[in-house]
């Protein structure tokens, strides 16, 4: 009498070969049959021959090797190398906004593109200097959201908030919802953006995506698609979220030519330095102007100092009297 899954028996074929062989793991004839015993499948050796023949038809492929006597069968080529699912588990445990239970269920999605043996090579930890892993899953439905609102062309309601003294959620506009039109997403310093039109401002503008709460799909067309096509996209993502909010001007720098390398990584192989006196470049950069951009400039000690305008060393002189008052 024949086992009570046997019209799964090619299914289960297919998963004992992924899962159990590859190119330093093979199973003889005798062996596959014994595996398929185990789920209640009983097999002949013409039809395992058969099945096999299938899979490799399909795309699994299955390489069949002779050695003395015994003839030895695993799955060859698969979907990624082992090279490259170390690459995405590396990724995954580095990356700040991904939680730690979501990096390990993510990881068990990853072991099962290869065999049990090879899985146990992506089982290991990646050291991150300061990574704060999130905690809060919800980003992953927001993004979904988000997503779903471009696709059909709605615009979306959230809370959004800011951390307090206490470490508490605080919300924003005194908890009122913000209306906004959804028109890209930006990852940069491992976290998510929203660039949107806010209904409210009737302007353009960039939401931290993890501090977004109760997140919902409106029956309202989008807006603000003029004003995001008049963008242009790669400088406004620079500007922006290189140096977060704040009036975008045109900034000459003078820094040590140390710093070569500080700037470019900070703004781009696009800009120009210009060689000055003996042991410095000036290079002009648009930025938008704020407290950060200033903090960043007094972090690196006098090897890069504001040239102008006017009104940005302005800004950087009450800063500095703020900071030491």
């Amino acid at each position: 009498m024949k086992g009570k899954n046997q019209k799964l028996k090619l299914l289960y074929l297919a998963k004992i070969m992924q899962e159990q062989t590859d190119d330093t793991h093979a199973l003889t004839m005798p062996q596959i049959i014994d595996e398929l015993a185990k789920y209640d499948i009983e097999a002949q050796r013409k039809s395992v021959y058969d099945d096999l023949d299938a899979l490799d038809f399909f795309g699994i492929e299955i390489i069949k090797e002779q050695v003395g006597f015994r003839t030895y069968y695993h799955c060859g080529n698969r979907d990624f190398e082992i090279a490259e699912l170390k690459f995405l588990v590396d990724a995954i445990q580095s990356s700040k906004f991904i939680s730690e239970n979501k990096t390990k269920e993510l990881i068990r999605k990853l072991e099962k593109c290869i065999s049990i043996y090879d899985a146990k090579l992506l089982d290991r930890e990646v050291k991150v200097t300061g990574r704060i892993k999130n905690m809060n899953e919800s980003i992953y439905y927001v993004v979904d959201a988000i997503h779903s609102a471009i696709s059909e062309n709605k615009a979306i309601k959230f809370k959004y908030f800011s951390w307090n003294v206490k470490g508490e959620e605080e919300f924003r506009r005194d908890g009122a919802f913000y209306q906004v039109s959804p028109w890209a997403l930006h990852f940069d310093d491992e976290r998510y953006y929203l660039i949107g039109y806010d209904h409210e401002k009737k302007e353009m503008r960039h939401y931290r995506v993890d501090k977004m709460r109760e997140v919902d799909v409106l029956d309202v067309k989008r807006k603000g698609k003029m004003e995001f096509n008049r963008q242009d996209k790669a400088k406004y993502n620079e500007v922006y979220f290189r140096m977060y909010d704040g009036d975008i001007e045109s900034v000459t720098l003078k820094c040590k030519n140390t710093m070569a390398n500080v700037i470019i990584d900070q703004f781009g192989r696009n800009v120009t330095l210009i060689p000055a006196e003996d042991g410095y470049f000036t290079v002009n950069v648009d930025v938008a102007v704020s407290s950060q951009f200033l903090s960043w400039v007094i972090a690196l000690e006098g090897d890069v100092i504001i040239q102008g305008p006017d009104s940005v060393k302005t800004a950087m002189k009450d800063l500095l009297g703020k900071k030491f008052m």
